[in-house]
């Protein structure tokens, strides 16, 4: 199929993505906009994937202060150059996973990050309120409450605030896929008045 030149410039001015990546994702989608828009982002997620190893050594420390100055975040994000790490997409990419902690108030940036003594102190809390259900579904039970348990606790876990049909991880998926680079989130830190240490 062929693709005009002015829906090619679209899809670039919407994804930011590359023309010869724009066109050859219009020509798979039939010269659909919208289905060349999903297109380009399953293979930046794709893409994502296999720069999963590389080395993020650059980056950006983000800030989010509340409206009401009570709740402050710092994140710092990654990423592979300092070419990206400059870029205004980055920054707002990095207040925006700061705004994501002040809202939601995870433990911890992802499931690795989680302590394994606080992971068994909720299987086993999980465990006692099945104890009354057969056997044979208590772990099934168990592990579907962890999974609910790291979804509200994880941050690249989480819905997106901003967008509630994508998780964190995968808006970081589809921002790495769109710079062609490992982006990832280092650490946080949130901080809201009153709070006890």
């Amino acid at each position: 199929m062929v693709v005009s030149a002015a829906v090619v410039k679209e899809l670039r001015e919407k994804t930011g993505i590359g023309m010869m990546d724009c066109k050859r994702a219009l020509e798979e989608a039939a010269g659909d906009l919208e289905k060349a828009v999903d297109v380009l982002r399953k293979k930046g997620m794709a893409a994502a994937d296999k720069r999963a190893g590389r080395a993020a050594g650059e980056g950006f420390v983000g800030s989010y202060i509340h409206s009401n100055g009570k709740i402050g975040v710092i994140v710092e994000i990654n990423c592979e150059t300092d070419f990206v790490a400059r870029s205004e997409e980055f920054r707002t990419l990095a207040r925006d996973i700061a705004m994501q902690v002040a809202a939601t108030n995870p433990m911890a940036v992802s499931v690795e990050d989680i302590g394994p003594d606080v992971v068994e102190k909720e299987r086993a809390i999980y465990a006692e309120q099945a104890k009354n259900k057969p056997a044979n579904i208590i772990d099934r039970i168990v592990d579907g409450k962890m999974k609910k348990f790291y979804q509200e606790n994880c941050l690249v876990e989480q819905q997106f605030v901003k967008d509630a049909d994508s998780t964190v991880a995968e808006l970081i998926k589809e921002f790495s896929g769109k710079v062609g680079e490992r982006v990832i989130v280092r650490r946080f830190a949130r901080f809201a008045v009153g709070e006890t240490l």
